[in-house]
């Protein structure tokens, strides 16, 4: 196989009969190999969506290697069911822009997955509200953007900085923002700007602790299950699709300080789940949920 003619094909639409026929016989007649297919259909009740969401993974011949190429040979069947398609490239790496404030295990672990070959992707930038990972970033050879925000800045502030990355984001062609534990809230207007294409990572405890110090509220209370959830960013603070989610036993003979370290692992581990999974196109909207091809 060659890799530069693989590609990813991702669509949603109506579900309905016939679809898979009529993509993997578009594919077939092309002259296309299909190298993996995953589809699932939400069956309409009032609690679903009633969307049929498909990847398909394939290698076309030489002729036909082209995403415009590709997009219009799949025009027809598009228009047919009134699909959002997408078709990309395998191989080429989405460029990842890491935001960071002063906690720096997720940006630690993410510039090691991708440094070891383990996340296909290319990071131009990281921007942090302090100035702490600059000799983390230059060791790795990626620019560093420090750009503060004053204590109790006001939302006027907060917004000029915002623009700044926004700019940064046009600037380095960003594809995905990863907010590893960037500890800002967010604008309304950030948020519609980065609408799709923006993961953020927190813990996830039941009950639910908010504030300062969350694992030592959790030792406290006695917690025996500490979790984390990778979801997309959205004007509803921690509240956008869920990605990905995983927890992790704890119990009494733990300190506070283990329970921080248990808690800062499971973080890692499922903000680069998700991201990974994100940039392989293995992650579909399905409303306020996700639909996950692994």
């Amino acid at each position: 196989m060659n890799i530069k003619r693989e590609f990813v094909l991702t669509l949603s639409c109506r579900d309905t009969k016939g679809i898979v026929h009529a993509v993997a016989g578009l594919l077939y007649q092309a002259g296309c190999n299909i190298i993996d297919s995953q589809q699932f259909g939400d069956v309409q009740n009032e609690d679903s969506t009633g969307l049929f969401f498909m990847r398909v993974h394939f290698e076309a011949p030489e002729h036909l290697a082209d995403e415009a190429t590709l997009a219009n040979l799949f025009g027809h069947v598009r228009e047919q069911f009134a699909m959002t398609a997408t078709i990309r490239v395998q191989s080429r790496k989405p460029r990842v822009m890491i935001m960071v404030s002063k906690h720096g295990h997720c940006l630690n672990d993410l510039l090691f997955r991708w440094k070891s070959g383990q996340l296909p992707v290319e990071i131009p930038t990281i921007v942090s509200n302090h100035p702490d990972y600059a000799e983390l970033a230059a060791s790795y050879g990626i620019a560093f953007h420090h750009l503060p925000l004053p204590t109790g800045a006001g939302p006027e502030v907060k917004r000029a900085q915002e623009q700044q990355v926004e700019a940064l984001v046009e600037q380095e062609g960003v594809d995905l923002v990863v907010l590893a534990r960037y500890m800002q809230i967010l604008s309304p207007e950030f948020c519609a700007f980065l609408k799709g294409r923006a993961i953020n990572i927190h813990h996830s405890f039941l009950p639910s602790f908010k504030g300062a110090k969350p694992y030592y509220q959790a030792h406290d209370r006695g917690v025996k299950l500490i979790g984390a959830t990778a979801h997309y960013v959205t004007a509803d603070l921690d509240e956008g699709p869920i990605i990905e989610q995983d927890v992790e036993r704890v119990d009494h003979t733990l300190s506070p300080e283990d329970f921080t370290a248990v808690g800062r692992d499971v973080e890692c581990v499922v903000l680069a789940r998700a991201v990974k999974w994100h940039v392989e196109h293995r992650v579909l909207m399905n409303g306020h949920k996700t639909v996950v091809f692994r």
